[in-house]
């Protein structure tokens, strides 16, 4: 077990959605919405230690700018101290609802291609998600595509008010099982 993150779950309940790392299998999952040839800007909400970053960093192209938005001070030093290194990627301390404010900080384009959100919107309180939700919209436009993961489909009647058309698929080999939506407004 990644005691790291059982510990940060703990500590942080509301913010820290899972008692362990999202799966290789689920990791995968997560970014076979994204055309990794096209892709110029991905932004990540909610990375955590990096599951789903490592799958990102292994397929983008080289043009490919990558933002980390991490809330979690833990999570954070653990990005830094695995990706400080790598070109293209722009790790930041604070939360999502800034996402604005943190492209135009790093002088990154105001509109981006992809998503992918780690949060625990099941958690987070609604004006908290709605808050997200709505520069997540802003920022991708209409050709940007929104991916997310949960446990449960309990939140996305949400995600619904925010993307016209969801896809959904299920990965099993996850503790827990999750689900993966991926929204857009196309």
């Amino acid at each position: 077990m990644n005691t790291q993150f059982f510990t940060q779950y703990i500590k942080n309940l509301r913010t820290v959605g899972a008692v362990a790392p999202s799966s290789p299998h689920l990791a995968r999952k997560m970014v076979l919405p994204i055309n990794f040839t096209d892709a110029r800007v991905i932004v990540q909400f909610g990375p955590g230690t990096g599951s789903f970053t490592s799958e990102i960093l292994q397929r983008r192209n080289d043009k490919t700018i990558v933002v980390l938005i991490e809330y979690n001070e833990s999570f954070y030093e653990t990005l830094v101290s695995k990706y400080r290194d790598e070109q293209g990627v722009y790790i930041y301390n604070g939360t999502a609802e800034d996402v604005d404010g943190i492209l135009k900080q790093y002088g990154l384009p105001q509109k981006v291609d992809y998503i992918v959100s780690g949060l625990p919107f099941a958690s987070l309180p609604d004006k908290q998600s709605r808050a997200i939700l709505d520069r997540a919209k802003n920022i991708l436009g209409t050709d940007g595509t929104f991916i997310t993961f949960q446990y449960t489909l309990l939140k996305k009647g949400l995600l619904d008010e925010y993307f016209n058309q969801i896809v959904i698929s299920r990965e099993w080999r996850n503790v827990p099982p999750a689900y993966v939506l991926a929204g857009t407004n196309s």
